[in-house]
């Protein structure tokens, strides 16, 4: 039975994350038309940094290479979900934002995964804290570069702000990583007593 708990727990897990990405591939493209940020900032800022979270959760419950197992997954889900609910064929930037979101999805968690690896030992909040600034960084750069490079976009100005509010995002995530961080522990300490 509590081997069932871990599993539904690692498929919620993929769930979450293949919602997440398609979410946020479908937000990106609507930016915010308040204050002036509409040269700044999209939607998709407040919801991508939930992914960084769901792989370091993972990472603490499941360890390193279940994490990437996540990500694989999260990646082809949430790109299927994307390519079928967001992409128009016959608008390049709409198959632009799919690849860009796809290449800079796949190297920004893995990175996430292997910072959050090395630092797992130190305090509670240092490995997703550092794991997920340096992944939002090469995730943003990424995305908007592939995404938004030569066309009418400002896409340098839209980076930067969307890098400042996944940053101020990522420190929001500290509060739920950190609640649920005693329910991740029992998961893995069940997990240790089944393989045992």
């Amino acid at each position: 039975m509590d081997e069932m708990v871990g599993n539904k727990l690692f498929f919620l897990f993929a769930f979450l994350m293949a919602s997440t990405v398609a979410l946020s591939n479908y937000l990106v493209q609507f930016p915010v038309n308040y204050f002036d940020l509409e040269n700044f900032l999209t939607y998709g800022a407040f919801s991508y940094p939930v992914a960084f979270l769901i792989t370091d959760l993972c990472n603490r419950s499941y360890g390193k290479a279940s994490a990437k197992k996540i990500v694989y997954l999260g990646f082809f889900l949430g790109i299927s979900l994307t390519l079928y609910f967001s992409i128009n064929f016959s608008d390049l930037i709409s198959i632009r934002i799919a690849l860009g979101s796809g290449t800079a999805f796949l190297a920004a968690q893995l990175i996430d995964v292997n910072i959050f690896d090395k630092l797992r030992k130190r305090k509670w909040y240092v490995a997703p804290l550092c794991s997920s600034l340096a992944g939002s960084t090469i995730d943003t750069f990424l995305f908007f570069s592939i995404s938004f490079y030569g066309t009418s976009v400002n896409w340098l100005a839209l980076s930067i702000g969307d890098l400042l509010v996944k940053i101020l995002v990522a420190l929001i995530m500290l509060i739920p990583f950190g609640f649920l961080l005693s329910y991740i522990k029992e998961t893995s300490i069940l997990k240790k007593k089944i393989n045992v």
